[in-house]
C-alpha cells in the first residue's frame, strides 16, 4: 500500500546573541560563502569549457 504525504512541515531554530559584532561577522561570512562559490562556479566553467 502506497503512502501519500499531503504536508511537510520544517522548522528551523537560529540562535543569536543579538550583538553588533555578530552582524558584521555575518556579513563577512556572507562573502566568504560568496567568493566560495564564485571560484567554484569558475573551476567548473574551466573544466566545461576544456572538454
Amino acid at each position: 500500500m502506497p503512502v501519500e504525504i499531503r504536508e511537510l512541515v520544517i522548522k528551523a531554530y537560529i540562535e543569536g546573541t543579538g550583538e553588533e559584532g555578530t552582524q558584521s561577522s555575518s556579513a563577512m561570512d556572507k562573502e566568504e560563502i560568496i567568493s566560495d562559490c564564485m571560484e567554484q562556479i569558475s573551476e567548473l566553467l574551466k573544466e566545461k569549457l576544456e572538454r
